[in-house]
């Protein structure tokens, strides 16, 4: 009969408390993994404890693909410290090192100059009109670690989104035709 024909069976043969029982479930699970979420931003102090590397600008230190964790304290940001910034009009966010920090002399405010250590010059071009330092304000984090090739999954999803959509559905099925 084939396993879908078995899914398809399992599924017309559920009671309508077991379907509500799964779905119970399913929302237990992602209530989960919010908290979850949650607390890693309170715990590292960064609005995304965890971000996915997408370009090579950064090699060798860190591929495309990679998970970098994150942690935001309030200690100064030092030149040579790899942080992860969002730019005014840019949804991305991006991973680089910083090279040169600048303190303003009328108000002591710190400003950051990075660049990708695989590009050639520096990311002033990718900063915001006008804009020529990073202020603290644009910096989610410092990388505190990495976890090689782990986030390959999140870039497929996002490049070829039938995959993402295949991955729901399985899930989807397995939750609602499970027995327990």
């Amino acid at each position: 009969m084939g396993l879908i024909g078995e899914s398809v069976g399992s599924i017309k043969s559920l009671q309508i408390r077991q379907v509500l029982t799964q779905g119970l479930s399913l929302g237990m699970i992602v209530t989960s993994a919010l908290i979850i979420w949650k607390a890693l931003m309170c715990i590292t102090g960064s609005e995304s404890p965890v971000v996915v590397v997408l370009s090579g600008s950064m090699e060798p230190g860190f591929k495309r693909g990679d998970i970098l964790f994150l942690h935001m304290s309030k200690d100064p940001i030092r030149a040579g410290e790899i942080v992860v910034f969002n730019v005014d009009g840019r949804e991305i966010p991006i991973v680089h090192r910083v090279i040169k920090v600048h303190e303003r002399q009328d108000t002591g405010e710190v400003e950051l100059l990075t660049k990708g250590d695989n590009n050639f010059g520096d990311d002033r071009l990718l900063y915001a009109h006008g804009q020529l330092w990073l202020q603290r304000h644009h910096i989610m984090g410092r990388a505190v670690g990495f976890l090689p090739y782990a986030g390959w999954v999140t870039i497929i999803m996002t490049e070829k989104p039938i995959f993402k959509y295949i991955l729901i559905g399985v899930l989807g099925l397995l939750v609602i035709t499970s027995k327990d």
